[in-house]
């Protein structure tokens, strides 16, 4: 195991942050953690040793947490200094004296796509490509893990497709990631194991693999085919606000989302509980256009202004709304987004 959480539990006064939680994760693994605010602030405060772990344990390879040599981990944090007057190539050759690197620095500067802003002064960056030096600097510290504070928070599609190459250059060499983050669309599309953790406790999020995945759609498919089909008499999608109950038209709906055995409406910016299954609606909603992207999503196609591909195995969807929401196309439903509009 490189990284484990042993009943770790913490408490504020009389408050429980979160209760006795264990996690183990081992090399070549993506574990992302899905919480709020105090939650992620919290377990980054225990993993760098500003607060002691009180109750329960941490070990990194073995090594009980107070024990252990910082920087032999690498930390990507959301807020993190740089220094403005340098410029790109000197901070990478910085970065390599700290650590005794072995890459060379043009080869750092091809996979962060800043070759030809190497002799730029920081300051003159945008924050995106600001970001991008401090994933260099991770890729030559090169540790055998890395904990990431909300990597793709605020940062442009190109970085965003940089870091998942990351992500996947890393998972192949056998390194271990832990992704802390409060988004979970990132959390879903970066790691194969995702959890979260709040004051109910550690909840493992189902990411079935593509085969299970498969396997659960053959087998819904031929459960419908042997039902009757009833015609829909109620087109209408009922949702509780408030103690009324709202109505919606399939067009007016942007995307659906499942977490946490709920099932969200998501309109112009909002979202609306409702009592219907992702299921339930998958089958109401399909002729009205509704596509199931990905095993906790199902988006209005009328509203897709983009198909982004991060990686071979990670896509998402781009809405044409004012968000401009993103939302993961699972691998297995990549083909049959395709076959629909008629693409090889």
């Amino acid at each position: 195991m490189v990284l484990k959480f042993n009943d770790v539990e913490k408490r504020l006064s009389d408050s429980l942050v979160f209760p006795a939680f264990n996690l183990h994760i081992n090399g070549t693994e993506v574990t992302a953690i899905y919480s709020s605010l105090n939650v992620r602030s919290t377990l980054l405060q225990m993993l760098t040793k500003e607060i002691p772990v009180v109750m329960g344990e941490i070990f990194i390879r073995n090594i009980e947490m107070s024990k252990v040599n910082l920087s032999e981990v690498g930390f990507s944090f959301l807020e993190e200094g740089l220094y403005e007057r340098l410029t790109v190539e000197e901070h990478l050759k910085l970065y390599c004296r700290l650590y005794n690197c072995n890459e060379s620095i043009p080869s750092v500067l091809r996979k962060v796509h800043l070759e030809e802003k190497r002799n730029m002064r920081v300051k003159q960056l945008s924050y995106s490509e600001q970001k991008r030096i401090l994933f260099g600097k991770l890729l030559i510290q090169n540790p055998e893990l890395f904990i990431f504070e909300e990597p793709d928070q605020n940062v442009d599609f190109e970085t965003q497709r940089i870091f998942m190459l990351i992500i996947e250059q890393l998972r192949n060499e056998g390194k271990s990631l832990l992704i802390l983050t409060s988004n979970m669309e990132s959390a879903i599309t970066t790691a194969n194991r995702v959890f979260k953790l709040d004051e109910h406790g550690l909840q493992e999020i189902q990411v079935a693999s593509e085969s299970e995945k498969k396997e659960s759609e053959d087998q819904q498919s031929d459960e419908i085919a042997q039902e009757e089909i009833q015609p829909v008499r109620f087109e209408k999608i009922p949702t509780k606000v408030n103690e009324k109950i709202v109505l919606f038209d399939p067009p007016e709906i942007d995307y659906i989302e499942s977490n946490d055995g709920q099932t969200y409406l998501h309109i112009k910016g909002e979202e609306f509980a409702t009592t219907f299954t992702l299921n339930e609606l998958e089958n109401r909603l399909q002729h009205f256009g509704f596509f199931r992207c990905h095993r906790s999503y199902i988006v209005n196609l009328q509203k897709v202004r983009e198909v982004i591909t991060w990686t071979r195995n990670s896509f998402s969807l781009v809405l044409d709304d004012e968000e401009k929401s993103s939302i993961p196309l699972s691998k297995s439903k990549m083909g049959e987004l395709k076959a629909m509009l008629g693409l090889k």
